[in-house]
């Protein structure tokens, strides 16, 4: 009886040890990268999402860089990942886009975006999506409605602002942004709507980076019904504009349905409410998080601010009309204030990490760092087809090879630099085919947002302002600040 239960008990502990070894060491038809696999099934998880109060590299990266080197395998919610740190490395997985490599985003994203989401899709699909974006979101229509109606909105938001005893930043950026986003995808007012898209946008948003544990209470939970309910008024929306097709409202719903009723197209109606949910969600979260990111960095270095306000001054100055609102040629003309949007965005570091995932079986040239000795060797990595690869854009912009005194606030440095779509050494808008379609609409947002703000007013932060990463930047007590106007005469009294 007793050798029988022994057997048994035997039995599993050799099953355990072997699954243990299996989790600890991944078969490849070749050489993995170094690293740890963490614990079975959770992995390095909780390390991961440990919250840091620096705009620096989070210690996790950072401690592996330095025993492993620029190239290292970890586990990440269950899913094996290799994780980049080196621009050559970085620069040929975005070049593989579509051949060795494909967007792939955790599971939990997944879940939350669809399977069907632009962050999803790739190939013809990916295009064919990208096209209907720039509809809205291209430089014509940047031209001609968008940069009117960012001026209307800035100007609103900023008059309101001097009313209140205090404006939680990151908030009021983002409702003015999604307010100008939200009637020009769908003629959706938040202000008069008894939907309140908006309020389920901000519960959706405390849960999206966060330990997947789908149970009630958590905070993942929560993002995962705030998906639902938004996921549900966009539906309710669509079917009263199917009801009323007569009536147009010169909006990207209008291109939507347009696209749904066409005889073969792509577009089904859950596709493009997945596309609506996403353009969203990113046309406001992420530039709302830079430019209350940004207000803080100016607050904190006055002569970047000074430097700044002349450039904008001088501007005005030059306007034949001073009532007249921005240009397209004035803002590109914005020189300086281009700079410290690329500082801003450099050192906000918004996105951890951009996903891919190998399609194949991919050799890497990597270098192997001997620990403790420092000593670098080259090797030829392969990482297997399946794996998540995470490029960290963080380390790229930190990268005190390219950037002198990476973590400091220094606009200046972006003379002669290049940031264009193919650089290597500054991949915030990501890189490759997948480069962020909406990059020149957060650009023109945060310049517009800058013009009015530093020219007409002046703030000053009263309670808040301290950030962490956990791992992406957040600002657990808010940013809360005072406005006031300035004197109209300072400019056009010179």
């Amino acid at each position: 009886m007793w050798s029988v239960a022994l057997f048994g008990v035997s039995l599993v502990v050799i099953y355990i040890v072997h699954w243990v070894y299996r989790w600890s060491n991944p078969k490849c038809n070749g050489i993995l990268p170094p690293g740890s696999m963490g614990f079975p099934l959770i992995g390095e998880t909780l390390q991961y999402f440990i919250p840091t109060p620096s705009i620096d590299i989070q210690p996790f990266i950072k401690k592996r860089m330095d025993r492993y080197g620029a190239l290292f395998k970890t586990s990440l919610v269950g899913r094996p990942v290799v994780i980049s740190t080196d621009p050559e490395i970085n620069q040929f997985i975005f070049q593989q886009e579509g051949k060795l490599f494909q967007i792939w985003y955790m599971d939990t994203f997944t879940e939350i975006f669809g399977e069907e989401s632009l962050i999803s899709v790739h190939g013809f699909v990916h295009k064919y999506l990208r096209s209907l974006i720039l509809s809205i979101f291209g430089s014509e229509n940047l031209k001609e409605k968008l940069l009117p109606a960012m001026e209307q909105q800035t100007i609103k938001h900023l008059k309101f602002w001097t009313s209140q005893d205090s404006i939680e930043l990151k908030y009021g950026i983002s409702s003015m942004i999604f307010e100008l986003v939200a009637k020009k995808l769908i003629s959706y007012d938040e202000e008069i709507s008894s939907k309140k898209l908006l309020e389920s946008f901000m519960i959706f948003i405390r849960g999206l980076i966060s330990f997947p544990l789908n149970v009630p209470g958590t905070t993942y939970y929560k993002c995962l019904q705030g998906q639902k309910k938004i996921m549900k008024m966009l539906k309710e929306l669509l079917d009263e504009r199917v009801a009323s097709p007569e009536k147009q409202h010169g909006d990207f719903f209008d291109i939507i349905i347009k696209e749904i009723k066409k005889e073969g197209s792509l577009l089904s109606e859950r596709i493009a409410l997945h596309l609506l949910f996403t353009l969203l969600f990113a046309s406001y979260e992420t530039t709302s998080e830079v430019l209350a990111f940004g207000m803080k960095m100016l607050e904190e270095h006055p002569q970047v601010l000074e430097e700044l306000t002349k450039e904008h001054e001088e501007i005005i100055r030059n306007r034949k009309d001073k009532d007249s609102g921005i240009t397209w040629k004035e803002y590109k003309s914005m020189t300086f204030t281009s700079m410290v949007i690329n500082e801003m965005v450099r050192l906000a570091n918004i996105a951890p990490g951009i996903f891919r995932k190998a399609t194949a079986d991919v050799e890497i040239n990597g270098k192997f760092k001997i620990f403790l000795m420092q000593i670098e060797i080259c090797v030829g990595y392969i990482i297997p087809a399946g794996w998540a690869v995470m490029v960290c854009a963080p380390v790229v912009h930190l990268n005190p090879k390219k950037y002198d005194d990476p973590v400091a606030f220094n606009p200046r440095r972006w003379e002669n630099m290049e940031t264009n779509a193919g650089s290597k050494n500054f991949i915030a808008f990501g890189g490759g085919s997948r480069f962020c379609v909406g990059a020149e609409f957060a650009k023109l947002q945060i310049a517009i947002f800058l013009h009015y703000l530093i020219t007409g007013y002046r703030w000053k932060t009263i309670k808040g302002g301290n950030l962490v990463r956990c791992p992406g930047l957040a600002f657990p007590n808010g940013i809360y600040i005072k406005l006031s106007e300035k004197q109209k005469s300072i400019i056009s009294n010179n």
